[in-house]
């Protein structure tokens, strides 16, 4: 997966981009349909503001979250991409290729 991290208002330091590549690995081990992933952190006065689109064969998934920590807003916006990723995944699976293959099992035992 290619990675794109910015930051606005913020540095990006080294345990910064490692802690999202850390969490965005995550994403990565459940599907291996993602191909790229823009990372955008912002800090807006108090409030630290992580927003990320996934790009993934059939589909764009955009997640944005907002926390008082940039560490915190990451890690919930790691957990929405989780869920619309799981959901995404399951959407595209045959539910149907079981059904076949039971069809094609009881064809043969008669």
């Amino acid at each position: 997966m290619n990675l794109n991290i910015t930051g606005h208002h913020v540095e990006l330091t080294d345990p910064l981009r490692d802690f999202v590549t850390e969490k965005l690995g995550r994403i990565e081990r459940h599907s291996d349909d993602m191909l790229d992933a823009n990372v955008i952190l912002t800090v807006e006065k108090v409030h630290h503001k992580a927003e990320a689109t996934l790009h993934a064969r059939g589909a764009n998934l955009h997640a944005e979250a907002t926390a008082d920590n940039m560490y915190t807003a990451i890690d919930k916006l790691v957990d929405k991409l989780d869920r619309q990723t799981s959901k995404y995944k399951e959407k595209h699976k045959d539910h149907h290729a079981r059904e076949g293959l039971r069809a094609a099992a009881e064809h043969l035992v008669q």
